[in-house]
């Protein structure tokens, strides 16, 4: 199992921030803007797994050379079910580069918007902190 995969699936958000490069940038399923940095992308990925009920990995894609990652996963947001899928790329170092993530359908799409957005006042508080 890949690290990112077992860190996640443990709900360990340490191991999760440990595996992000100081530089990743995080795109969001329903933001129009990338988010860069470590910080706040840690911070998102905290209240994320908050959010997301019953969330499980279901297939697990990769690259040969190992650094493109596709990890298919389900999850429950406010009692919409959504699939969706974690894409990352790794750099040079096995860091997390590029964390791009993309949901659906529809309808949970945007109940996870409402759901982070409520929270994005404590995502960018924990983020500031952290720098």
């Amino acid at each position: 199992m890949h690290p990112f995969r077992e860190a996640v699936e443990n709900h360990d958000m340490d191991a999760v921030a440990a595996l992000l490069s100081d530089d990743v940038v995080f795109t969001s399923p329903v933001a129009f803007k990338p988010y860069p940095g470590k910080p706040i992308t840690a911070a998102i990925l905290r209240a994320v797994s908050q959010v997301f009920e019953d969330f499980a990995y279901v297939r697990e894609i990769a690259n040969p050379d190992g650094r493109d990652h596709a990890f298919v996963f389900t999850a429950t947001v406010a009692g919409k079910k959504l699939q969706g899928c974690d894409f990352l790329h790794f750099d040079e170092e096995g860091k997390i580069d590029e964390f791009t993530v993309m949901v659906r359908p529809l309808s949970a799409a945007q109940a996870l918007s409402e759901a982070m957005g409520a929270r994005f006042e404590q995502i960018a508080q924990e983020a500031a902190a952290a720098r």
